[in-house]
């Protein structure tokens, strides 16, 4: 399985292994964790962030590890947007510091 990053005009396809999906439970759990008190989106914190927040948080998250090369941040970031949003398909990440305007798009029925 794929998602394809989007950073302004450069597209980056992420390969997301299937065994990745299932092995990395535990890291995922740990994610949310972190999440569940709340968390600072930019300008707004928001107390109790839903799936599309949490997911725009990790590809902020993914952004950063694209930026310093951590290739294994990478992967399981995009694993766990691919866990949490079964159907998506790209991930347009905002560079302006607005976080919320990360976007995610679906694959066609």
């Amino acid at each position: 399985m794929f998602l394809q990053i989007q950073i302004n005009d450069k597209k980056i396809p992420v390969e997301v292994p299937e065994d990745i999906l299932e092995e990395a439970d535990g890291f995922f759990a740990k994610l949310d964790k972190d999440m569940d008190g709340g968390w600072q989106m930019s300008r707004e914190w928001v107390g109790s962030p839903n799936t599309l927040q949490r997911c725009q948080i990790v590809a902020d998250r993914l952004l950063s590890a694209l930026h310093t090369g951590n290739s294994s941040m990478v992967r399981l970031a995009s694993a766990y947007i691919v866990k949490r949003m079964k159907d998506v398909h790209t991930v347009t990440i905002d560079t302006n510091g607005e976080m919320m305007q990360t976007t995610f798009s679906h694959k066609k029925a």
